[in-house]
């Protein structure tokens, strides 16, 4: 169905499109090849939202340099858009454009899209491929497919711990467990995300910034704190440079000064309380996808781990593990109880695993029969 040289032209597409890891959002990231008579005539990549999207980066870049794009074929890492967003639908650029074929990595899993772009492509009597290299293209953007099938993001949590899972020294010191070269790249992935979320006892013990700042970046991420009783000290890091959103429990008119205090400081508050007075995990989920979040990147302490993990809101562990052991009395990495049985276990599947300096990354997936359908539903 595919030739080598449809293979060479979409990863070529792929490569582009991560050139977007860190600025489309919340668009997802996409890249785009042009090809004519065996030649390159144009490429693109999707820009920050508002702005060119893959297609039409690449349609502009081969008319500037004078190519015909009659009979071209375009090579898309994701099905192009049919509907009038903040721009007009590629689908019809391409359409305009005279090109003869399109292939596409995956189909855009967003409602307003989903196999209308290739309709209209084929209306047109373009000839039409999907499915080159879709689980990459899926990777490249988990987080946007998270968001439109399950209206939550993509949830993966960060966890830096020696060889025996411990996080900390029983003081709490915990800097630094991993290498430098593990640090720098779990900036790489706090950076790609939409936002980092991280709980109100981090900010006590730790008192994290929580931006990129190991690696470029064109924007920082959206901060977001859980803290039930809104306990965060105004002199926090967290609360400087662009004001971080926080998601609290039940509230009552002890709150009321603290509250005043931080909306007056740009600080979003939003109560979002379950049956215990603390925050809806899930629902607080449901709200981010609302909001545009398409990964949100979790660093936070064994305690929140571990209730993100027992409510199901984990997709993928990013686990960075240092040759090295601190203990029994050392801090774990989640507080969860022991199952009863062995089958009752939560169960991951390894998805890469990697050495990064002298520590080994570890990216493991929740096992597709360990999704919790209450917060995917």
């Amino acid at each position: 169905m595919f030739s080598q040289t449809d293979f060479v032209y979409m990863e070529r597409a792929l490569r582009l499109a991560a050139n977007g890891l860190y600025s489309t959002d919340p668009n997802p990231r996409v890249g785009c090849v042009l090809v004519r008579d065996g030649a390159v005539i144009g490429e693109g990549f999707t820009q920050p939202a508002g702005q060119d999207h893959a297609e039409v980066r690449a349609l502009k870049d081969a008319r500037s340099r004078g190519y015909d794009l009659r009979g071209a074929t375009a090579y898309v890492t994701l099905e192009p858009c049919s509907h009038f967003g903040r721009t007009p639908p590629c689908a019809q650029a391409l359409v305009d454009a005279h090109v003869t074929r399109v292939v596409a990595a995956m189909e855009d899993p967003n409602p307003l899209v989903s196999g209308r772009g290739f309709t209209m492509l084929r209306d047109a009597g373009i000839e039409v491929r999907c499915g080159l290299l879709a689980n990459e293209a899926h990777d490249l953007n988990i987080g946007f497919v998270s968001r439109m099938t399950r209206g939550r993001p993509w949830v993966r949590m960060k966890v830096a711990a020696s060889l025996d899972g411990r996080t900390a020294l029983p003081s709490g010191v915990s800097q630094w467990i991993t290498g430098a070269a593990a640090r720098r790249d779990g900036h790489a992935w706090r950076a790609r995300a939409s936002a980092v979320l991280t709980g109100i006892g981090t900010v006590l013990t730790d008192d994290p910034r929580l931006t990129v700042r190991a690696v470029e970046t064109p924007r920082q991420p959206l901060r977001v704190l859980l803290d039930s009783q809104l306990d965060v000290p105004l002199t926090a890091q967290i609360l400087t440079g662009t004001p971080p959103l926080i998601f609290c429990g039940e509230l009552d008119e002890r709150h009321v000064e603290r509250t005043a205090v931080l909306r007056e400081r740009g600080v979003q508050i939003v109560q979002l309380p379950n049956a215990h007075g603390k925050v809806d995990l899930s629902a607080m989920l449901r709200l981010l996808g609302e909001r545009g979040v398409n990964e949100l990147h979790v660093e936070a302490g064994y305690k929140l781990n571990g209730s993100l993990l027992r409510e199901g809101c984990v997709d993928e562990l990013l686990l960075y593990l240092a040759p090295s052991l601190l203990g029994s009395d050392a801090l774990s990495m989640f507080s969860l109880s022991a199952p009863a049985t062995l089958e009752a276990r939560l169960q991951w599947s390894f998805h890469a695993v990697e050495r990064i300096g002298e520590d080994l990354r570890i990216l493991a997936r929740i096992a597709p029969s360990q999704v919790h359908h209450a917060v995917s539903s």
